[in-house]
């Protein structure tokens, strides 16, 4: 691969990704109107709020820590795009590998944590601190899985995974050869995700408490923008180790947003866990499932 066709790729790649990260947001606000009998938001809303937000004046300034952790959040995933293979378009994914994009996708969360410290606001901290526990309690299962699928496939080179994948066809989909890590590694990307039912430290009922209470005007765009990633990452993820990736863009769409789709409709209808519960679940279930399918594949 030439070094333009290179520059080309990693350009494209997380532009790719901030766009349908747009719509699959728009997705998961009709999934929820629909269920809570509203119209929804119109089709270009995302986009709309994005415009918004990126246009209003910002008046408070924390310092440079808390621009730094903002760019960081979305910096994060926009690395992390480099690295997941997409029909077409491989970026360096063989040569950063899954490990690789493991620690990559630890840096959100912790420049989340850095720019919102900075603003030394208590109401703040609370939502940090339970975002950290969050990512620790998703981490392990999510680590459980990983080791687990680069067991089975003898390779952490995403793009090797999932040319074994579709050489096997859909009996040979990592989903179909390991179904516990595949439920496992489900449930942790959804809890990744911070939505519903695992959205405690956005806590959005809760005006006065969450990363976002001293986020405003391009800060809150900025988080904006990172969901939209953080969206597309975790269903690209999922897609690439248990279903056999994308043969073409029409089928691997599809199923990056029945990734999303399927888990978040059942989710709105449960309630919001609690830090504990939500700990207590991820530790119990998603680890215990992920223990006996690595157990399975490495017999």
């Amino acid at each position: 691969m030439s070094i333009g066709t290179l520059a080309l790729e990693l350009l494209l790649m997380p532009l790719v990704a901030f766009v349908v990260g747009l719509a699959m947001v728009l997705m998961l606000r009709r999934i929820g109107a629909r269920i809570q009998r509203r119209v929804g938001p119109p089709l270009l809303q995302p986009l709309y709020d994005v415009v918004k937000l990126y246009g209003k004046q910002t008046q408070i300034s924390h310092g440079i820590v808390h621009d730094i952790g903002i760019v960081m959040a979305v910096g994060g995933y926009i690395a992390a795009e480099t690295l997941l293979p997409v029909p077409g378009m491989d970026g360096i994914a063989a040569k950063g590998g899954l490990i690789t994009l493991v620690y990559v996708l630890m840096v959100p969360m912790l420049g989340l944590a850095l720019g919102v410290g900075q603003c030394a606001n208590p109401n703040g901290s609370i939502g940090i601190s339970r975002a950290l526990t969050a990512m620790l309690a998703y981490d392990i299962p999510f680590v459980i899985v990983v080791f687990g699928i680069s067991w089975h496939y003898g390779t952490t080179d995403l793009t090797r995974i999932i040319a074994l994948q579709q050489a096997a066809g859909p009996a040979g989909w990592g989903a179909a050869e390991m179904p516990l890590l595949a439920i496992a590694g489900l449930i942790a990307l959804h809890a990744s995700l911070g939505k519903q039912p695992f959205e405690i430290y956005v806590a959005p009922a809760e005006i006065a408490t969450g990363p976002m209470v001293e986020m405003g005007g391009k800060y809150l765009g900025g988080l904006f923008v990172m969901q939209c990633f953080q969206l597309y990452t975790a269903s690209v993820l999922y897609t690439t180790l248990f279903l056999g990736g994308g043969e073409n863009w029409i089928l691997f769409l599809l199923k990056i947003f029945a990734v999303v789709a399927i888990p978040m409709t059942l989710a709105y209808l449960f309630p919001r866990y609690r830090t504990e519960d939500l700990v207590r679940l991820l530790w119990k279930w998603p680890v215990l499932i992920g223990l006996v399918g690595l157990a399975l594949v490495m017999r």
